[in-house]
């Protein structure tokens, strides 16, 4: 319970409309007592200030859309919520380079910087929920980090407010910049535990002339079969955006076909993008059947698929439990992973929906079913990676379920330098209690 006296504190930093008592309870928890809603940087550093000199947590939100990754603490004292932190600072067409602030919302900035002819290189998850800051903070990407890249590549410069109130700015905002360490990639994934992100430049590109989807789909299900292509695709003079493997769940739900189907996009002027769907035409196995979707049709696909995963600011429990894993493995390997996660549908009376990048390794497991059931696939399919040599981080689970289900898996061997850092910049445990790896 937060005293009276830091209640009256607080309120000499903000507005009455800016703070006020949570009264509605998140079923993903990472929530918080009471809500601040600040709309500068400096209030965004009054805030964190006056909770470490006073013993007070703080959880950090955006969008919402991540409340169910991550985290052991159902609520800290404060909720400090970015949703009125929005804008951008500066945008020099010129330099490809954007500078905003950390509030906004993903879809909102690419419709700004679409009016430029330019886009940011990211594809997360409900773009039209998610913020930039959240997107960083959690270094999310989608099926296109074949060839966008991740967070981490997107970004030059931060601005980023440690718990005691200090400004710190890392990188900076033009692209050339090799000056020291490389300071951003602290940040970038760290789930908000050791500062608050309030500025961003990210480098832009051009929005291409022409966007193609190409989907090739394996009826018969054949591993090698799948595999012998891919590796085909990535040896090949081709450069596609996304080599993404679907599930025949997915696969039914998004296109139609029910079948193993990897989606490939191209990003180019039209005669490279025609150049190379008949270039995956002419290289097509034999038992494999290729589709090609118009702008419309791709558009529509793209959008079903960014929507497709449990988001973390629903209000409201969906009427079946639903869990999202992110697993890493080496990249061919996505293609095992997603066939032994199959096996556990009928083992478990669940429903999986997965995805797997052939040419970066890292794939997404849905799981809709019973809480008992999904808690147990979870733990299976945790297993399965492990056994390829890779990992499995838990996205998106109930704040009940995270109590049963480790989250973030084994230790690291770097733990060590994690909880140094942590315990450096973050010595009273401020920011984001438990949200990260080891309780960090």
């Amino acid at each position: 319970m937060i005293a009276a006296e830091s209640i009256s504190a607080l309120k000499t930093y903000f507005r009455e409309d800016q703070i006020s008592k949570n009264e509605v309870s998140s079923p993903f928890g990472n929530s918080g007592e009471m809500i601040i809603l600040p709309e500068t940087e400096n209030e965004i550093a009054a805030a964190l200030k006056h909770a470490d000199l006073n013993g007070l947590t703080i959880n950090i939100m955006g969008g919402g859309t991540k409340r169910g990754f991550g985290g052991l603490n159902e609520k800290a004292d404060l909720l400090l919520s970015l949703e009125k932190y929005t804008g951008i600072v500066e945008h020099t067409p010129g330099d490809m380079t954007v500078t905003v602030r950390s509030g906004i919302r993903f879809k909102d900035l690419q419709d700004y910087l679409a009016k430029h002819n330019q886009k940011i290189s990211l594809d997360p998850f409900w773009p039209q929920n998610a913020t930039i800051g959240g997107i960083i903070a959690a270094n999310e990407s989608g099926p296109k980090r074949l060839g966008y890249g991740s967070a981490r590549d997107a970004v030059i410069g931060l601005r980023t407010v440690y718990p005691d109130g200090k400004i710190i700015r890392s990188g900076g905002r033009v692209v050339k910049n090799v000056a020291g360490y490389d300071m951003n990639k602290l940040f970038i994934g760290s789930m908000g535990t050791l500062g608050v992100i309030s500025e961003i430049t990210l480098k832009l590109r051009p929005i291409p002339k022409c966007e193609s989807l190409v989907l090739v789909s394996f009826p018969a299900g054949n591993l090698e079969d799948i595999k012998a292509f891919a590796v085909k695709v990535l040896d090949s003079m081709i450069e596609p955006v996304s080599l993404e493997l679907l599930n025949p769940s997915l696969s039914d739900r998004l296109a139609g076909i029910n079948s193993y189907t990897i989606a490939m996009s191209f990003e180019d002027v039209e005669s490279s993008v025609r150049y190379q769907e008949t270039f995956v035409g002419n290289m097509l196995p034999k038992d494999a059947k290729l589709s090609i979707s118009t702008k419309e049709k791709a558009d529509l696909f793209w959008e079903r698929f960014y929507r497709h995963i449990p988001n973390g600011a629903d209000k409201d429990l969906p009427i079946q439990t639903e869990a999202s894993m992110k697993i890493g493995t080496v990249n061919l390997d996505a293609v095992r992973v997603l066939k032994d996660t199959d096996l556990l549908q009928d083992k478990f009376n669940v429903k999986i929906e997965s995805h797997g990048g052939l040419g970066h390794g890292l794939s997404q497991v849905t799981i809709r079913g019973a809480e008992p059931d999904v808690a147990d696939a979870a733990v299976h399919v945790r297993e399965t990676a492990e056994r390829a040599g890779g990992y499995a981080v838990a996205k998106h689970l109930p704040f009940e379920l995270r109590k049963k289900v480790d989250v973030w898996g084994n230790k690291p061997s770097h733990f060590f330098l994690l909880q140094g850092i942590k315990t450096k910049v973050d010595p009273n445990k401020t920011l984001s209690p438990n949200r990260f790896i080891g309780g960090i």
